[in-house]
């Protein structure tokens, strides 16, 4: 279809789900601050008044319980949770963490003329568009917008009746295949006791309205907030939140096929992560160049080898009549695909995961620590050379 509504959503930091992320991967900092080629597979478990890890670890003997149990309480601090049902001081903490198998190691470990292999076997995707700034789907940037703004508004006082937990829904209306406005809107949040739906409703079309393109507000009968009409008990006390549960809210909103693997809490030899990182870098940079308009990639693996079984590009029948066989093999000349060359290219065995947790792993801004790496666009230049634009 070329005319059509699509919806993507969003989930606050606050979200059970975010906040069980969020802790896993302050358990891969943790680790990697302490020795970049650490190995964290971290799982985290969030209900009423009660935080679970468990997983397994290989790295410094240095980190204690108590430290995993100390990243744990700050991030549930920072995220803002002083309730009587989830309090970052209060609710109890059981760490579950032990050793890394010796078999997985032997696989993934670079040893004599082998080189460090896949964490594991699977599929991954990537996949930018130019619809937005970012090259991310409009949709799921606008539904990350609004919730980073409310979030914002929370913290810094401004926002004093909203409370951690939010989730998003934006609709738009495609014409040609290109958004052209919206149709409707979908924000739950989280309030203090005693916030009416009317200042709750108000406060919230601000954000919304300062996020949306100019002219694209959806009609008033179709901006919904808080549509149960309560939303005082939430966060972890309302629903238990498990790690990886938001993968669609971490990657396209939907828009573009998602690999088999969750992101949160694996460290960077695990190709469910760095190898999805790595195709949004490869597709970013199609469209940066301006190669096509959608560009999907395509990476699979199997666990303990090194290469990748297959490479596969989508140009969405793009407007330059692209070789796509041979943007394959130019991509792979580019960057090296193997789980090392991945790693060393975007420098992933850094501390940079605990900011990724919340509001999509894609379409934020590289930082200078390194962080959001993938995210560069300094392979443009050359493949624009490359095929002649």
């Amino acid at each position: 279809m070329s005319d059509y509504l699509f919806t993507s959503e969003s989930v606050s930091e606050g979200h059970p789900d975010k906040v069980a992320d969020r802790i896993s991967d302050e358990i891969v900092d943790l680790y990697l601050g302490a020795q970049p080629d650490a190995r964290v597979a971290a799982e985290t478990m969030v209900t009423t008044n009660r935080i679970i890890v468990a997983g397994e670890v290989r790295g410094p003997e240095s980190i204690r319980s108590s430290d995993v149990e100390e990243v744990t309480r700050n991030a549930v601090k920072d995220i803002g949770y002083e309730q009587d049902g989830f309090h970052w001081k209060t609710a109890s903490f059981e760490n579950h963490l032990h050793e890394q198998s010796a078999d997985i190691a032997m696989g993934v470990d670079a040893a004599g003329n082998k080189d460090e292999g896949a964490g594991d076997q699977g599929i991954m995707f990537g996949y930018a568009c130019d619809e937005t700034k970012s090259l991310m789907p409009a949709p799921i940037d606008f539904s990350h917008r609004i919730l980073k703004s409310l979030a914002a508004a929370r913290h810094s006082g401004e926002a004093s009746a909203l409370e951690p937990d939010s989730k998003s829904q934006v609709t738009l209306r495609y014409v040609d295949g290109r958004p052209v406005g919206c149709t409707s809107v979908v924000v739950s949040t989280q309030h203090k006791e005693g916030a009416t739906q009317e200042e709750l409703r108000s406060l919230v079309r601000g954000h919304v309205q300062q996020v949306l393109p100019e002219g694209w507000m959806c009609p008033e009968d179709e901006f919904y907030v808080n549509p149960t009409g309560n939303f005082v008990i939430g966060g972890p006390d309302g629903d238990t939140g498990l790690t990886g549960r938001k993968i669609i809210v971490d990657t396209y909103g939907g828009a573009a096929p998602h690999g088999g693997g969750a992101f949160s809490g694996k460290d960077p030899t695990k190709v469910d992560r760095s190898a999805a990182y790595a195709s949004r870098y490869l597709a970013k940079n199609v469209v940066a160049a301006g190669l096509a308009s959608n560009c999907t990639i395509q990476l699979a693996y199997a666990i303990g080898v090194s290469k990748p079984l297959s490479v596969y590009v989508d140009l969405w029948g793009g407007e330059h009549n692209i070789d796509v066989k041979r943007l394959a093999t130019v991509l792979q000349q580019m960057v090296d695909l193997s789980p090392r060359g991945i790693r060393e290219h975007l420098g992933l065995s850094r501390a940079i995961y605990a900011r990724t947790a919340a509001y999509g792993h894609f379409g934020r801004k590289p930082a200078e620590d390194g962080g959001f790496s993938w995210e560069r666009t300094d392979l443009a230049s050359a493949l624009k050379s490359e095929f002649g634009l």
